[in-house]
């Protein structure tokens, strides 16, 4: 499989990541739109959101998204939770953009 993000979860592309356990890894976007732009993604190769179907992954992606909204104190500062599919998504392996800060009606 030639899966950028497959093959930063091997260790085959070096990258630092934010957090990570058996089943989620975040670290930063090379190209980011705002200060804080992280990408949350499930270790499990999965081409596209519409095929993410398993709702025990979907509740801890949710959990690690809250986690690093509140280490990150976009809480308080907003923030964008943004998924790509369809073909929208330069990388097929689902991950979600966690940006921020974002002020009130941007």
């Amino acid at each position: 499989m030639d899966c950028v993000f497959c093959k930063i979860r091997d260790r085959e592309i070096p990258k630092e990541f934010t957090y990570e356990d058996e089943d989620v890894m975040v670290f930063p976007d090379i190209h980011p739109v705002k200060p804080v732009h992280l990408l949350v993604i499930p270790k499990k190769h999965i081409d596209d959101f519409s095929d993410f179907n398993s709702s025990e992954l979907m509740s801890k992606v949710k959990e690690i998204i809250d986690k690093m909204i509140r280490e990150n104190s976009l809480d308080k500062k907003g923030y964008r939770i943004a998924v790509n599919g369809g073909g929208a998504q330069v990388i097929n392996h689902v991950h979600f953009h966690v940006t921020g800060p974002v002020a009130k009606g941007q």
